[in-house]
């Protein structure tokens, strides 16, 4: 009789029977361990939480009154002799991989990650493993990122030049993870950073967890066209094409995201520009992290989990498609907060 897995796909999420858990459930569980506070991952309902502790207040926030155990980094605890701990994924400030080992096996959950270090999140580590459970968001070799230096400097130009004709510069990008990325890498030189209220709720929560940001005003019902013109505003997508956008003109809209790197979807967003910025690792970070797990078999979560499992099993790896609820966050209504 072959040995049964350490974890596992079910209805639920992914279960470790051995310790009775979850890893990022997508229906209520009574112990759920959450690798970051992205809705498709941290969802509401569960009886108990344990996730990174810079993820504690943004959880508080979008969930509300939770029971949540929070843990550093390689800080590990213990469930039915199963030994968890989180690990750096580089994804977003708090986001972790999950390391669940007993009995020698080690399995990895990933959640989302990318490779390159953003400097605002911890950045990614690799853990080795025997199973290796890793997302595939964009898996395709045509998604291959620029430094995002290079990204930045287009971003900061394109502000200047909106500031020099007096447009206002509105910025695109999901509240939590993009949206502090963005502004710590905006040259505030140029002018001052204005907030959609659903974003700077997040930053609110972020910096009550001890994460320090640069300054930015919120748009309230009181901001004034003039006050904002030249400027720039960062928004979520849930903000596009509604009235709240449309009092900024006149504006330069921009977007924020790996989906850029693909011709047309900077149209079908009705983007004046789109920046190719993405928090998920590309072609080749994807490969680069799963070959220093020096894992035997991969299961792909979300994204293009059938071309990518197939490139992997031609390259060696015993790789699975997996079934599950997981999504990009960016695509997404956001939720929480007001104009």
């Amino acid at each position: 009789m072959s040995k049964k897995p350490l974890l596992e796909f079910n209805q639920f999420g992914i279960y470790c029977q051995q310790g009775d858990f979850y890893i990022d459930p997508w229906k209520p569980v009574n112990y759920a361990v959450i690798t970051h506070a992205h809705s498709d991952h941290a969802r509401w309902g569960n009886k108990h939480y344990l996730a990174h502790h810079l993820s504690k207040e943004i959880l508080k926030y979008r969930l509300g009154d939770i029971s949540l155990e929070t843990i550093a980094y390689n800080q590990s605890i213990i469930r039915n002799g199963v030994k968890i701990s989180l690990h750096p994924a580089g994804h977003i400030i708090g986001s972790a991989q999950v390391r669940v080992e007993y009995e020698g096996e080690v399995w990895v959950v990933s959640g989302d990650y990318k490779l390159e270090d953003d400097g605002i999140s911890t950045p990614f580590e690799p853990v080795k493993c025997h199973s290796f459970i890793s997302e595939c968001t964009f898996g395709m070799p045509v998604y291959t990122w620029k430094p995002q230096q290079e990204i930045f400097m287009g971003i900061n130009d394109w502000w200047h030049e909106n500031h020099q004709q007096g447009k206002t510069s509105v910025l695109v990008g999901y509240s939590l993870g993009k949206a502090q990325r963005i502004l710590q890498n905006l040259n505030l030189d140029i002018g001052k950073v204005y907030t959609h209220g659903v974003i700077q709720n997040t930053h609110d929560a972020l910096i009550k967890n001890g994460i320090s940001l640069k300054e930015t005003y919120k748009i309230t019902a009181s901001t004034t066209k003039e006050e904002i013109k030249g400027n720039l505003v960062l928004c979520p997508p849930s903000a596009v094409g509604t009235p709240w956008m449309k009092k900024l003109n006149p504006y330069s809209f921009g977007y924020c995201s790996g989906w850029m790197a693909i011709r047309g979807a900077k149209r079908r967003r009705a983007a004046d520009r789109g920046f190719v910025l993405s928090d998920h690792a590309d072609w080749h970070g994807l490969i680069q992290a799963i070959e220093a797990t020096s894992c035997e078999s991969v299961y792909l979560t979300h994204g293009y989990t059938a071309s990518f499992s197939r490139y992997l099993r031609e390259i060696g790896y015993d790789a699975h498609e997996a079934n599950t609820l997981y999504g990009d966050e960016s695509l997404e209504e956001e939720k929480g907060g007001e104009a």
